[in-house]
């Protein structure tokens, strides 16, 4: 078989006799799939190492979440680094494009996470009070008026209607926005203080500004239905905006064997020219 160039299985951010730190592409499963080597990114990966190694992912992402993926080389390595992701001495930075304008510049979203249970997607979880106990932190990057890409017609987003009853309980409607150059966003970065499950969706979502992109906590999950089910219509991606949603991994940051390691990227093209700005600056 004829080798494949780096290029196409991935863009490799730090390689040693141990480890293997890669930039994820959103689009991209972590877990091995029915497709093929190259529809996983750990396929990907056995591609890359061929017999030198055997790989063993580390922390993982959401398919649609770019970023930073660590995959050890041997089991020994992998068994050390799980333990510290375990005792949560690995810290993890993310970069996010929610809809709206976030007033403050720095808040911790507390709030505990539990299955949805009203919601007919099974892998859907909610904020509940007798939820995990959850926290995210986050701080404001930058406020902005969002345009249509250049040459592109009928862009457009969408405006959200968010209330919070007792018990803690989220409720969402949405109403569909006119195409308009001057939607508000915000880019944050978010250091997640737990780790559960879609845990940076969830609460973002929870006050008030959702990921765009985000088909599942963005208000309406026939959203995510309609992807699953290969159904999506051109009005419902104009609605998305994007084809992935809006959250990227960019910083690990962690002590091992006595040596602070920390690996970063950034975000795809796409992401950085919605921003309108270089976010490498930030």
């Amino acid at each position: 078989m004829v080798a494949r160039r780096m290029s196409e299985l991935f863009d490799i951010i730090h390689e040693d006799g141990k480890l293997l730190v890669i930039n994820k592409p959103a689009g991209l499963v972590c877990h091995p799939t029915k497709n093929g080597e190259m529809s996983s990114l750990i396929g990907r990966a056995r591609l890359h190492l061929k017999d030198s190694a055997q790989p063993h992912l580390v922390n993982r992402l959401d398919r649609e979440t770019s970023g930073v993926i660590i995959v050890a080389k041997n089991s020994e390595v992998a068994g050390e680094l799980g333990k510290a992701l375990e005792a949560r001495a690995v810290e993890k930075e993310y970069l996010a494009i929610v809809h709206g304008n976030i007033r403050d510049d720095h808040g911790l979203i507390d709030a505990p996470l539990g299955k949805d249970e009203h919601s007919i997607v099974a892998v859907k979880d909610c904020v509940r009070p007798d939820g995990a106990q959850s926290q995210t932190e986050f701080w404001v990057e930058r406020r902005f008026n969002g345009a249509p890409a250049s040459g592109t017609a009928g862009w457009r987003g969408w405006s959200s209607s968010f209330s919070l009853p007792a018990g803690n309980t989220l409720k969402r409607e949405l109403q569909p926005a006119v195409p308009e150059a001057g939607a508000p966003f915000t880019l944050l970065r978010l250091v997640p203080r737990t780790g559960r499950k879609h845990q940076i969706r969830i609460h973002l979502a929870h006050i008030g500004h959702p990921i765009v992109g985000d088909k599942l906590y963005g208000g309406d999950e026939d959203l995510y239905l309609a992807l699953v089910q290969n159904r999506l219509t051109d009005a419902q991606r104009t609605r998305l905006i994007f084809e992935n949603h809006a959250l990227h991994a960019r910083t690990v940051r962690f002590t091992w064997r006595e040596k602070l390691r920390e690996f970063s990227c950034e975000p795809e093209t796409w992401f950085v020219e919605f921003v309108g700005d270089d976010v490498k600056s930030l």
